[in-house]
Order: C-alpha cells, then structure tokens, then sequence
C-alpha cells in the first residue's frame, strides 16, 4: 500500500501554529504592513518548522510587483518574433530574471496600432515592459501607468530610457575600412525605413560617402537575408560598377553574398561585402564576413535590470560597436 505524500505546508498552516491571523501571517512573511515583534517571531518559526514555501506568484499579485517581463517587439505582422535578435533579447533579459523568480514574456505589437501597450499597463501581471523596435507612435501609446516600468531598445523618450547598441560609430568603422581598402562605389542595403535607429547608419553613410565624393546608392532592406538577395540584383542592376555592399545586419549580408555569388561575381575579388552584428555564422561564413560587434546580450540585460530595479537610468545608453575584419572586405 502507498504511503500518502504530506500536502505542502500552506499559509493558514502557518497562521494557525503561530497562532495568528492569516492577515497577519501574510504580512510577516509578504514583509509588508505591520506586525508585532512577537508575532513576526512566531510566525517566522512556524514558518520554518513547517517547512513553508511562500508563493511567489500569489504575494508578487498581491504586492502588483507582476511575476512576468514582457519583451514587446513592434513590427509590421508577427514574423518579427522569428528574428533571431529578438531570441538573443528574450534569452538574455531570462537570465537576468530568473534569480528574482520573474518569467519573460514575448509579444508583437503592430506596427500600424501599437496600442496594446494599453492593455499591458493594466495586466497586473506584468512588472514591466522592454520595447523592441521602438517607433514615436508606440512611445507615444505608453500608457501613465507603465511610466518607471518600461525601457526601450532602440528609440527612447523623457520618460522612457534607451538601451541601445552606437550603429552609427560601428556603420563608421565599417565604411571607412571598406574606403581604406580601395573600394569607391559602396552600396548600403539599409534596414526598415519606418525604424529610426536603423536610420543611424544611414546617415553615417551618407556623411562619409559626402565627405569623400563618393557616389550615394541606397536600397531599402530590412534585416533579413531574403530581402538581401533580392537587394543585390537591384544594385547590379542599378549600379553594375559597384564594388563594395555595405548591409545593416549580418544576416542581410549573408543574403547579399549568396545573391552575388549566383550571378557569377566573386566576394570580395570583385565585390567586397560587409555586414553588421557579428552574429557566430559570421566567423564561418563563406568567404567569413566583415562585420562590426553588436552586444545584444548587454543591451538586453541592462534593459531588464533597468525594468527590475526600477532605478532611475539615463535617458539613453550607447553600447559601442566596433570593428571585425574579415575575408569578406
């Protein structure tokens, strides 16, 4: 015959071998409201005699501490969550969370009605929001009572900090290593357009293409190595003579190459390519691809400690961006 399995000590076990109210219990072991000196002890050694596990969950409800981070990432329809940045946020922002018994969520918000964050403000569960993507309509959408609670990667506001990686310094570095090495006719796949950190690089781009008299030729990507390719031809199209891409990201790079490749032009003996990001593929890559460090991992934990703490923080930090060189250019 099996031996039953003790039920886990509750609270109301531990008001009553204290020999207190369970108001009173819960407020001893919440660390909230008041209580005597000695009914603080009792209840603090019944607590341990009985083996009690407070539910984080319950007293976090109660509290309105919320028991979750949501990571919100704005775009145009719910593929965004397939990015592999957004991964790389929601991995590191749960690193962050977990020693605090704290989950993370994942959303989209539309990019043409971001207000959900209406909604988020009033789930009780939430402790705070990190916005992903971050555009003025959706910091405009910020409801008062997500105000202290709410950070962003990318574009901020008075009221809402800014964690974000200096693309323009490392679009910099890139684009002046491509210079150094001869190239002249430098093509820059962007990212969206309706993103204004993306916009950033662009006008680094713009700035040094000026400064040396070097033609401007921009195409509109938007981060993904599809859209890359498909960029590619548009530029050999455009501008057969080009000799260098210069991509937002890493991943659009990736698509630049294999585009390239499959007209028959050879990277970087007759096009040079570079990216950004420095994703692990890019170490291996094919030839392996010039690049410029994005610190998504620190970006992201910065960003969740902020939410945390609920400390104040600047209104915008920069994380720097620096040079890889590799094959590719």
């Amino acid at each position: 015959m099996d031996t039953p399995t003790a039920r886990p000590a509750t609270l109301e076990d531990v008001a009553r071998d204290a020999g207190v109210s369970r108001a009173t219990a819960s407020r001893v072991l919440g660390a909230y409201g008041f209580a005597s000196t000695d009914a603080r002890a009792r209840v603090h050694a019944a607590a341990e005699r009985l083996g009690y596990v407070p539910d984080v969950t319950a007293r976090a409800l109660v509290r309105g501490a919320g028991v979750r981070l949501v990571v919100a990432v704005i775009g145009r329809d719910g593929t965004v969550l397939d990015d592999p940045y957004v991964h790389r946020v929601v991995s590191a922002a749960s690193r962050v969370c977990a020693p605090h018994g704290v989950g993370v969520a994942l959303e989209w918000l539309s990019l043409a009605d971001p207000s959900g964050l209406t909604r988020l403000g009033a789930d009780r569960g939430a402790c705070g929001v990190i916005l992903v993507n971050t555009t003025q309509a959706a910091l405009d959408a910020v409801p008062p009572r997500l105000r202290g609670r709410v950070v962003s990667i990318g574009q901020g506001s008075p009221t809402v900090p800014s964690f974000d990686v200096d693309n323009a310094g490392g679009a910099g570095e890139v684009l002046r290593h491509l210079y150094a090495t001869g190239r002249r006719r430098i093509v820059m796949v962007t990212g969206p357009r309706w993103l204004s950190c993306a916009e950033r690089s662009v006008t680094t781009y713009r700035e040094l293409m000026r400064e040396s008299g070097s033609p401007e030729r921009l195409v509109t990507g938007d981060f993904t190595a599809a859209r890359g390719g498909r960029a590619a031809l548009e530029a050999l199209r455009r501008w057969p003579d080009a000799d260098a891409v210069y991509a937002a990201s890493d991943a659009t790079a990736f698509g630049v190459i294999a585009a390239l490749r499959g007209r028959g032009v050879q990277v970087p003996h007759d096009v040079a390519v570079a990216g950004f990001d420095d994703l692990p593929y890019a170490a291996v890559s094919s030839p392996p691809l010039t690049t410029a460090t994005h610190p998504v991992d620190r970006i992201a934990a910065a960003a969740a400690t902020a939410v945390l703490t609920r400390a104040p923080a600047a209104p915008s930090t920069a994380f720097p961006s620096t040079l890889v060189a590799r094959e590719s250019a």
